[in-house]
């Protein structure tokens, strides 16, 4: 019995074992087969994504399923790359796994405006973000030039302002209505201001204002030019006395020029301060090299007077300059003089003496009166009545008095020498004029400092190349009506020492003055005689209580109140600009009452060209500075226009062709 169950036992564990052993190969194939097609369906999904540029995709299979992973740059791309997918394995045993890059918000545009404006109207483009902006800088464009057609080129964004768009576009439509002639740029990184000035004084007092009006967080860069003076003639005149080397007139074309000129007056002897004019209608650019030829040549002579005018040159030595020494200089002075200067040269003699004695004709400006006593030859009747009728025109109908006498037998140029000798008396206070055959000398006194310039033109020009003249004129500042009248500075001092310890009072949140500061404003009425043209400020401030809108229009209406005040003391207010500030400058604390009273104030500032520019001094454009200067004059204090810096090339002819002509008479 046990032998037969062993048997049986034996065949059902085989039995067993091989089921096992059949289960196990059954599982190691479905294995292998399941590898093998995860294998190759990972692979066929990944080629074809791939070939079709989704190399941003990873494929990973699991089994039947297929994962799919990664980060795709959108929605669109995730789309398309699972269903691309699905065209090759069946979209069941996908997985989604992307990830959708996150979507980015878009970047404002750059906001930037240009404005242009000049004598033909204005033209604004640009970018500007949506709001009252575009309405706004159309409106004032047109109210600038109301009859001159206007090029809006504006666009909007719908995007808000960006930080400081505000500030720099208030900052460059002030800009705009302040220069006539400019090109302004304005972003939200700061304004680029490219303008023209009429003179220097004028540059100089726009830079001023701007600067004074700028924001002081806002980046700003000015850039104003002022043309050159046109000086008609070009003239150059140094003269070496016994009073001592000096310029009578001097002109440049460079600021090298300029300096080259200087230098060799300081060769020659000349001390103390020099104006040199840099100007336009210089008639080569060797002009520099001719002038340092002359002031060399007059300084080997000793004494003398070299005279250019254009490039008519005159060389005259003086009396007791030796035939010898003469010839020597001038032999130097031609062979080193550029070949476009004409050179006449004399070593004056003794004049020729008729049995009446020299010929001549004088002239006698009496101080005070202004009287003019003519005496001495005239050529004819005809002459004689345009003489008178010159003198009376210069000199006022009642002022004159003709003692001449007529002589036929006068040097040929003598009316012209009459008349350029009296054109030149005319600059003078009081003074005498010479007329011989061989000088015409003008001596006296004037209160304009650019009346020996324009007298040397004057003679150089009328008289013509070779012909002798002399100027001795003294300045004197008491006669100048300009040196008499106060600073700009000196006007805004003296309003300032007039409110030392007191202010001007107004009744409480009122723009009516304080009957009791009636005796202040009297003070300040006074203080400002002769200030007439000076451009100032009435600034007015208030402390920081109460609504910012209401202090702003609290302020502008007690500076009008002040303004109407000194009109109403007889002073010119056409030259005063109120301003209200509101609480925005405040000079103290508004936390208390004694800072609150401190910042209730008005102050009177200089604005515009009398600005004065922190530790510089203040600059008079020439032609301001003396009323009677004419065009071409060339003033013996700084004419207001800067070419510092200026290495430009002379715009004089590169190339010599023929001499100039010389001038009609």
């Amino acid at each position: 019995m046990q032998a037969l169950r062993l048997p049986r036992l034996n065949q059902t564990i085989g039995s067993l074992a091989a089921f096992v052993l059949a289960a196990i190969m059954a599982v190691g194939i479905a294995w292998i087969c399941a590898l093998a097609i995860e294998t190759r369906s990972a692979h066929a999904v990944t080629s074809r994504l791939m070939t079709e540029g989704y190399t941003w995709a990873n494929v990973s299979a699991d089994g039947l399923q297929v994962h799919l992973n990664g980060t795709a740059p959108n929605e669109t791309a995730r789309f398309r790359a699972v269903n691309l997918a699905g065209t090759i394995v069946d979209s069941g045993r996908l997985r989604d796994g992307f990830e959708v890059t996150p979507a980015q918000s878009i970047t404002p545009p750059r906001f930037s405006v240009e404005m242009l404006r000049n004598d033909d109207g204005i033209q604004l483009i640009g970018l500007l973000p949506q709001g009252p902006t575009e309405s706004l800088l159309i409106d004032a464009a047109k109210s600038l030039s109301p009859d001159l057609p206007l090029a809006e080129m504006l666009e909007t964004a719908a995007y808000p302002a960006p930080d400081g768009w505000d500030a720099a576009m208030a900052y460059g439509l002030a800009a705009l209505k302040l220069l006539p002639r400019s090109k302004i740029s304005v972003d939200a990184t700061g304004v680029r201001i490219t303008a023209i000035a009429e003179s220097g004084g004028e540059k100089r007092g726009l830079e001023a204002e701007l600067e004074t009006t700028r924001p002081k967080s806002l980046a700003v860069s000015v850039d104003i030019s002022a043309p050159r003076p046109v000086l008609t003639p070009f003239t150059l005149r140094f003269v070496k006395d016994a009073a001592g080397p000096r310029f009578d007139a001097c002109a440049a074309d460079t600021e090298k020029a300029r300096d080259r000129i200087l230098a060799a007056s300081r060769v020659a002897g000349v001390e103390g301060p020099i104006v040199c004019t840099i100007g336009l209608g210089v008639p080569t650019p060797k002009w520099a090299e001719a002038a340092e030829v002359g002031i060399r040549a007059v300084n080997d002579l000793g004494s003398g007077t070299i005279t250019f005018s254009d490039a008519d040159v005159t060389l005259m030595a003086g009396s007791e300059v030796s035939q010898a020494l003469f010839d020597r200089v001038l032999g130097e002075m031609r062979a080193a003089m550029p070949d476009v200067f004409s050179i006449a040269a004399t070593l004056p003699k003794k004049p020729s003496a008729t049995a009446d004695g020299p010929a001549e004709f004088t002239a006698t400006l009496a101080p005070d009166t202004g009287k003019v006593e003519l005496r001495g030859r005239l050529t004819d009747d005809r002459v004689q009545a345009a003489v008178d009728g010159f003198a009376r025109a210069n000199f006022g109908a009642d002022n004159v008095a003709v003692l001449t006498r007529l002589d036929g037998d006068l040097p040929n140029g003598w009316p012209e020498r009459v008349l350029a000798g009296l054109a030149s008396l005319s600059l003078l206070e009081s003074g005498t004029l010479l007329v011989r055959a061989d000088t015409v000398e003008v001596a006296g006194v004037t209160g304009s400092q650019a009346a020996r310039a324009r007298m040397s033109q004057i003679l150089s020009d009328q008289l013509g190349q070779g012909q002798t003249f002399k100027v001795d004129v003294r300045y004197d500042a008491t006669m100048d009506p300009l040196a008499a009248l106060p600073t700009p500075q000196d006007c805004v001092e003296r309003v300032t020492a007039v409110q030392a310890g007191r202010k001007i009072a107004f009744a409480p949140g009122s723009a009516e003055i304080d009957v009791a500061a009636s005796t202040l404003m009297d003070a300040i009425a006074a203080s400002l005689k002769g200030c007439d043209g000076v451009t100032m400020e009435i600034a007015g401030h208030t402390d920081a209580q109460g609504s910012e809108a209401g202090n702003l229009g609290l302020s502008q209406a007690r500076a009008e109140a002040v303004k109407l005040a000194l009109q109403g003391r007889q002073v010119d207010v056409s030259n005063l600009r109120a301003q209200g500030y509101g609480e925005a400058r405040p000079i103290a604390d508004n936390g208390n009452d004694t800072g609150r009273e401190a910042n209730r104030r008005i102050e009177f500032t200089l604005i515009g060209a009398a600005a004065k520019p922190e530790g510089q001094p203040l600059a008079i454009d020439a032609a301001a500075a003396d009323p009677a200067a004419e065009p071409g004059a060339q003033p013996e204090t700084d004419t207001g226009y800067d070419f510092s810096g200026d290495d430009s090339a002379s715009v004089a002819p590169a190339e010599l062709t023929r001499r100039p002509e010389p001038r009609p008479k």
